[in-house]
């Protein structure tokens, strides 16, 4: 039997129209400012350039818009003339990401992101540094007449994973490809291993979650040295990190070679270069292994798909965990009545965005929030990198009472997190002890037999 509601009969929204009014919404009302916090004053940005491919059967007759845009004429008119058109509105949204070179001593090294880079002196703001280190890494030029400059997303904090110190003030804008033909990109071989356009929709797919597997034990490489790296990785295990795994609808690898004489000049590694690598800081990079975004880059992008439908993104979120078993029941246990209360939360905000999944083994990303009258340290960040203490920059409100940038569904949940990996701790002694009381005991035992 046929439901009599008309609203059951309408079809949602095409992804081209519903971007079409994120594109308008994020443009209308923009991200304030965040400016750098005391004794910081390192500032990054990045461009998430979004494209559109026509599909087969309604491909255009000509590359560019019908007719050439001025860049005096507005934005919302621009982008109504662009969606307007046939091939957009039947053709399939997609985002650019770029596979970071390899490179000793970057925390990022072979990291999924978006072009992007620090600022230099000569910039004039943060958007001139997404346009110049998108043109220096892959050869697009945003400020053409092909490309409609959308707005920012919210900016944030970068802090180093241990404890509080600032890095930066990272800075995201959004750009779009008004053309209907694949841009030829430049790469740059020190900075780039490859591009990846990747489809929104399967951005947006559930099928597409998965987890990152993270080394934590990284973080005592300059603490505790060799053996406290050993001991915490084999008493926590890896921690697992919120990460969606890419389906490019169109790779390009960097054309770069290996120098043929680094090649043969190179002999078998021995038994002891193979160990020190393997316990190294530097994270290997696998070309063959799965696109996965995760960390600061992941952050970014949910910011942008929470604009649009089904809305899912914190639904379709997980809290990080450790492998270790014991470690992640006694974080399940102590955490379960705030994650129920935290999403609870959720549900009943109007638009709340996880920008605190942008946390790596090395750096989290602090959403803007400002809390007055406090009492507590604005620098506190709780345990190296796993927490999200207080905030720099303007209100976590809009003018129209939306929220954004807050990480709700972490609220509390890294402090939990360290209470937990102290019991665990204490757990761990006593069960060493335990066993250790009982092997005397049986050794003892067997020599007095003898």
């Amino acid at each position: 039997m046929e439901s009599m509601n008309p609203e059951s009969n309408q079809e949602p929204p095409s992804l081209p129209k519903s971007l079409h009014t994120a594109l308008n919404d994020l443009h209308r009302r923009p991200y304030p400012h965040v400016p750098n916090p005391p004794s910081c004053k390192k500032r990054a940005s990045v461009a998430l350039v979004l494209r559109v491919r026509p599909a087969y059967d309604h491909w255009p007759d000509s590359p560019s818009l019908p007719a050439e845009q001025d860049q005096a004429v507005s934005t919302e008119h621009r982008l109504e003339t662009f969606f307007s058109q046939s091939w957009v509105q039947h053709g399939s949204p997609e985002v650019l990401f770029i596979k970071r070179a390899s490179r000793v001593g970057d925390r990022w090294t072979g990291h999924v992101a978006f072009p992007g880079g620090k600022r230099d002196p000569e910039d004039t703001d943060d958007r001139a540094v997404a346009i110049r280190e998108t043109s220096e890494e892959v050869g697009l030029d945003l400020t053409t007449n092909d490309y409609i400059y959308i707005g920012n997303l919210p900016e944030r904090v970068v802090t180093t994973s241990w404890g509080s110190v600032p890095l930066m003030v990272l800075c995201p804008f959004v750009f779009l490809s008004t053309r209907s033909d694949s841009p030829t990109l430049k790469m740059q071989p020190t900075e780039v291993a490859s591009s990846h356009w990747v489809p929104l929709e399967s951005l947006l797919s559930p099928s597409a979650r998965t987890v990152e597997y993270v080394d934590m034990s990284q973080r005592f490489a300059n603490r505790g040295g060799l053996i406290a790296r050993l001991l915490c990785r084999s008493l926590m295990g890896w921690m697992e990190f919120a990460a969606i795994q890419l389906q490019p609808s169109e790779s390009l690898n960097c054309n770069t070679t290996p120098n043929p004489d680094t090649i043969t000049n190179q002999s078998s590694p021995s038994i002891f270069q193979r160990w020190k690598t393997c316990c190294s800081t530097a994270a290997s990079v696998d070309s063959t292994r799965p696109l996965h975004l995760w960390g600061l880059s992941l952050g970014i992008l949910a910011d942008f798909l929470d604009m649009l439908p089904p809305h899912t993104a914190v639904r379709l979120w997980k809290y990080p965990t450790f492998t270790s078993p014991d470690l992640r029941f006694i974080i399940s246990i102590l955490t379960y009545r705030l994650r129920k209360r935290n999403i609870l939360h959720v549900r009943s905000g109007a638009r709340a965005v996880i920008s605190n999944t942008a946390v790596d083994s090395q750096t989290v990303a602090l959403p803007v929030l400002q809390e007055p009258n406090t009492q507590h340290d604005h620098n506190d960040v709780g345990i190296g990198g796993l927490g999200v203490g207080r905030y720099y920059g303007a209100s976590d409100k809009a003018s129209d009472g939306s929220t954004y940038a807050v990480g709700i569904m972490l609220r509390g949940y890294y402090e939990k997190l360290r209470v937990a990996i102290y019991v665990f701790l204490a757990w761990r002694i006593a069960l060493g002890s335990v066993a250790a009381v009982y092997a005397w005991k049986f050794l003892r035992d067997r020599r007095i037999r003898r």
